[in-house]
């Protein structure tokens, strides 16, 4: 086989979606001859409008290539990635044209992701042409693909492909296929409970993303993942595996069905869970998906915070008040823990200092905007209480029935429970529409993420004093209904408890698919690493609560997990896990 990838011979792009528009502006950048082909004239007419706004290409010229609806006009390339939808019949009938019209010398790269490789490659009647390339996210925001090959394609073949990935700047990898499969496995269900969540109304799209992204600390949101990679690829992959399993995790949530329907595919149609404008770019956010925007009233305005605990939230919530601007009181329950969470506060502002977060005088300004102390009527002036106390729901209640007695008039009270009722927490404080949630993510003094939780009963002026106190602290809050797990803890776990079931999988590596997830969807821990610094003991806790409030999530725990908490694998506290510490 010739050296199909000189910048004589044109490479061609079949499917235009996601995938094969990034693909082709990649190959257009490098100056080579590109052609495209979709049997649609109006994505034909979008990519072509595009392709204007792209910048030069690697030779100074504008970026060009040629668009057509013919795959007959492919007679002369020297190789052809094969993009459309991910589906065996559609691309098994593609490969078996593309084998008719191209020269014998064309190598045929197909860019299935949720297809075996060797049956599709078999069906278009010449496999030892083909290899794959499994784009490890799109390309448009992740630049990393493995090449894959079977046992019948030719080193040629594969030699073609890993060249082409290099010349168009995507990093090469190696995971291997099981690896990769299981990765697809654990992440697209994840996606799917992300759209049930916008379809029930639970938050909007922008919330959710949000706190995936900076909960934790995610590429990109779920939602915006699904846009990236096409509505109609997602619901492919995951239609293609209820098929095959029968799992209701795969079912494709109805949402999608009907976005599918309607042809708001995402990013490429310039409408799915976000709106994009011609070049694919993110639009303007609606006045709804940005949410109120009103200024609390006068008697609403937030300028003394209290906080009820003296632990590491408890601190760090402190320390953000206090380096904002905002008089903080700090209430323990003895003199020495109001005393030991002073001086741990000091230390952290000290550290801030020298990591350039804050200037010294910040840090004596906010250092004497800190009062703590044992005896929680020196709360009874602040605007805001926020309790921060062990995860337990009696202690809660025991602190809100202490704050309902000491609080002014109009005092808001905020719990910053992560996995409880915000409502059964606050009930003993008497002043229902006066409550929210104010989950922080620690550590407080870093993390950008506040979720804001809305009981019933909860007024339209407290939820906007809430938005308006996070974003002085510099803080995004997304707005959620008093439901366990709020967003990120009702994603994350199922997720997770995905990833401990797929162990009942003998060909489940946890290293390679640690490895997989983190490579491949550039999520910054596997599932396993991750479970390992949450905690064992605190994932098993969580999922009891998540599985009694949602017994059909899919948070059940695992009887591993179990296991491993009962014998003492904690994670990385105890120096055992998942993982070898």
């Amino acid at each position: 086989m010739q050296d199909t990838v000189e910048p004589g011979r044109a490479v061609a792009i079949v499917g235009l979606g996601t995938v094969g528009e990034a693909l082709l502006s990649m190959v257009a950048a490098t100056g080579r001859p590109v052609v495209g082909v979709d049997h649609d004239p109006d994505v034909i007419a979008r990519v072509e409008r595009r392709l204007k706004g792209k910048d030069l290409d690697a030779t100074g010229e504008p970026v060009s290539c040629t668009l057509t609806t013919e795959i007959t006009e492919l007679a002369h390339v020297g190789v052809v990635v094969e993009a459309v939808t991910d589906d065996l019949t559609t691309k098994r009938d593609v490969l078996r044209r593309l084998r008719q019209v191209c020269p014998p010398d064309t190598a045929f790269v197909t860019t299935a992701s949720a297809l075996p490789l060797l049956p599709l490659a078999t069906a278009s009647g010449c496999p030892d042409r083909i290899a794959g390339l499994r784009l490890l996210r799109p390309p448009a925001v992740g630049r990393r693909a493995e090449v894959v090959r079977t046992s019948l394609t030719s080193d040629e073949a594969a030699d073609v492909a890993e060249r082409l990935a290099t010349a168009i700047g995507l990093e090469n990898v190696v995971l291997g296929q099981g690896a990769s499969d299981f990765a697809a496995r654990l992440v697209h269900p994840y996606l799917n409970r992300a759209a049930a969540m916008a379809a029930e109304g639970f938050a909007s799209p922008r919330d959710i993303d949000a706190a995936m992204r900076l909960g934790c600390g995610l590429p990109s949101g779920p939602l915006e993942l699904i846009d990236e990679l096409g509505v109609d690829e997602v619901h492919s992959y995951l239609q293609s595996q209820w098929d095959r399993t029968g799992d209701e995790v795969f079912r494709p949530v109805p949402l999608l069905t009907s976005m599918l329907r309607r042809g708001t595919l995402g990013r490429k149609t310039g409408q799915g869970f976000h709106a994009y404008d011609e070049r694919g770019l993110p639009g303007e956010q609606t006045p709804a998906e940005r949410g109120r925007v009103d200024s609390p009233a006068p008697g609403r305005r937030i300028r003394h915070v209290g906080v009820y605990g003296s632990g590491t939230m408890a601190r760090g919530i402190a320390e953000v008040c206090a380096t904002s601007g905002l008089r903080v009181t700090l209430v323990a329950r003895s003199t020495d823990k109001a005393r030991s969470a002073a001086t741990a506060v000091e230390a952290s502002l000290v550290k801030a200092v020298r990591r350039g977060r804050i200037t010294p005088t910040g840090k004596e300004e906010a250092a004497a905007a800190l009062t703590a102390v044992d005896n929680v009527s020196a709360l009874a002036d602040c605007d805001l209480v926020i309790e921060a106390v062990a995860e337990d729901l009696a202690i809660k209640r025991g602190v809100f029935a202490e704050l309902g007695a000491v609080r002014r008039p109009g005092a808001i009270l905020a719990t910053t429970t992560s996995s409880l009722s915000v409502a059964a927490c606050t009930a003993p404080a008497g002043c229902p529409g006066e409550t929210l949630g104010l989950h922080f993510f620690n550590p407080a003094p870093v993390m950008k993420l506040v979720e804001l939780v809305r009981t019933p009963d909860t007024a339209d002026d407290v939820m906007d004093a809430g938005r308006e106190f996070c974003a002085g602290l510099g803080k995004v809050s997304v707005a959620c209904p008093d439901r366990a797990g709020f967003i990120v803890n009702r994603l994350l776990f199922p997720y997770l408890t995905d990833a401990v079931r797929l162990l009942d999988d003998g060909a489940v590596d946890v290293g390679a698919l640690d490895t997989a997830v983190e490579r491949g969807f550039g999520y910054p821990m596997g599932p396993f690493t991750l479970l390992d610094a949450i905690g064992l003991d605190v994932s098993l806790a969580i999922l009891e609560r998540l599985h009694s409030e949602f017994p059909e999530a899919g948070c059940e725990p695992p009887a591993v997990l179990r296991e491993l908490v009962g014998e003492g694998y904690l994670g990385r506290k105890s120096g055992r896990g998942l993982r070898r510490a």
